[in-house]
């Protein structure tokens, strides 16, 4: 937990009991709560239901696998992020920022109309931080599947063209692009470190036809996936 928001997060309190969360919430001045679900995601999952029907305090889930129906599980309490296991400290910091940003005051002078538009900015980045992690969880797990930005704004309850928008906002990538670059960086990952045949790592990374990865590959790396493997091989 944190607490005592000036310029940064400090250690407030700290508990390795759930029972004792919400009394805690109650009565101290907390802003955050960094939630450790690494060895029980089900009590978390139910903790974070119940810190909900009482607050709207952020809450950073870590330690999260990488199942995406836990996840997406965990975007119906609005948690502010969601990290997998092992937790990149990165990863870590931008979320901490994030919710700093939601939660500081806005010392500036604004219009009334400005600060309601600021605040509601500082929210919805929080907010777009989670959903886009989740996606990117989502494509990661499910490379060798047909996966479109419409199949996953369907399983999120969210508009497509609102999730493409935010994605590229968040990756300066669109969802397509992003995608593209996933499934040809495993690709070639796979050229490099296997012997598993082109048409084996074609679907591995979701591909059904074999002209149409041949095509992709080509142009993203400037080279057929075969000269490619012959050119690793040489420089190793």
């Amino acid at each position: 937990m944190a607490g005592g928001l000036i310029t940064d997060f400090s250690i407030h309190l700290h508990t390795d009991y759930s029972s004792d969360i919400l009394p805690l919430i109650r009565r101290e001045g907390i802003s955050l709560i960094l939630l450790n679900i690494r060895n029980d995601h089900l009590t978390g999952m139910r903790l974070c239901e119940q810190i909900r029907r009482e607050s709207s305090i952020p809450i950073i889930l870590l330690g999260g696998s990488s199942d995406f129906d836990l996840a997406r599980k965990a975007l119906t309490f609005d948690v502010s992020d969601y990290l997998t296991d092992p937790v990149n400290p990165e990863e870590l910091a931008r979320s901490l920022v994030a919710v700093k940003r939601k939660l500081e005051p806005l010392s500036r002078s604004y219009t009334p109309s400005q600060t309601v538009g600021e605040a509601a900015q500082e929210r919805d980045t929080a907010s777009s931080c989670s959903i886009i992690n989740t996606i990117k969880q989502y494509v990661d797990d499910q490379l060798h599947q047909n996966i479109t930005l419409k199949r996953i704004s369907d399983s999120l309850n969210f508009n497509c063209a609102y999730l493409g928008q935010k994605f590229k906002q968040h990756e300066n990538m669109s969802f397509n692009e992003y995608l593209l670059r996933q499934r040809m960086e495993k690709a070639k990952l796979l050229l490099e470190t296997t012997d598993m045949k082109i048409y084996e790592i074609a679907d591995a990374v979701g591909y059904t036809e074999m002209d149409w990865f041949y095509k992709k590959f080509r142009e993203y790396t400037g080279t057929s996936a075969n000269e490619y493997r012959k050119q690793c091989f040489i420089t190793a």
